[in-house]
């Protein structure tokens, strides 16, 4: 494990001194997500995320998952005008009508997705052979917002309905989903995550 001269632990800096930030950089950011549930989450999310910070989303995280029925796509999809009503009045999340309505139209995109193929397929497949991308930085300003996989990655997303899913949205995804290692290379988790695979 990484340490500083002190003995800490060394992370990645934007987790700052926050415990549960770092409990999510420590076992989940840059993990690959296993199932279509969990990658349809994860994209609800970061769109929610979406002119926010990621901690506000960690900390009503389980209050998103009561909220959206534990994000079941097809429950989702039917939800109606009272069920707006119902999470605009809803303290626990954040409380926007054009990303709810969004994650609607989500539920409804993701079905229709999945008559022909899974949502982890569409995705993955942009990144070819290679598994997950490996950035190498060694300090922050060497990440980038967005790159050309996430634009890619984007437009075929819109392609299909989805929408909140712009490319810095997408790249933000697919940082915390595993599709690319963008821990600093020393973060105690840059190693492990470097050999970590999805699998199909």
């Amino acid at each position: 494990m990484t340490t500083s001269p002190g003995g800490s632990v060394v992370r990645c800096p934007w987790t700052g001194n926050d415990a549960e930030y770092q409990r999510y950089h420590d076992t989940e950011w840059g993990v690959p997500l296993k199932t279509d549930r969990a990658i349809f989450e994860k994209l609800v999310l970061e769109g929610f995320q979406a002119g926010l910070s990621w901690i506000t989303i960690l900390r009503k995280r389980e209050n998103f998952r009561r909220a959206f029925d534990k994000f079941d796509a097809e429950r989702i999809a039917q939800y109606n005008a009272k069920d707006i009503a119902r999470l605009m009045a809803d303290e626990g999340i954040v409380r926007n009508r054009a990303k709810i309505e969004a994650t609607i139209d989500n539920a409804r995109a993701y079905l229709k997705l999945r008559e022909r193929t899974t949502l982890k397929k569409l995705l993955w497949d942009h990144l070819g052979e290679g598994g997950p991308l490996q950035r190498g930085a060694k300090t922050i300003t060497e990440i980038p917002a967005q790159d050309d996989v996430s634009k890619r990655i984007s437009k075929a997303l819109k392609a299909e309905g989805f929408r909140f899913v712009g490319p810095t949205t997408v790249y933000a995804f697919m940082q915390s989903a595993g599709m690319v290692n963008d821990h600093l290379v020393g973060c105690f988790r840059y190693d492990a995550c470097s050999k970590l695979q999805h699998k199909a």
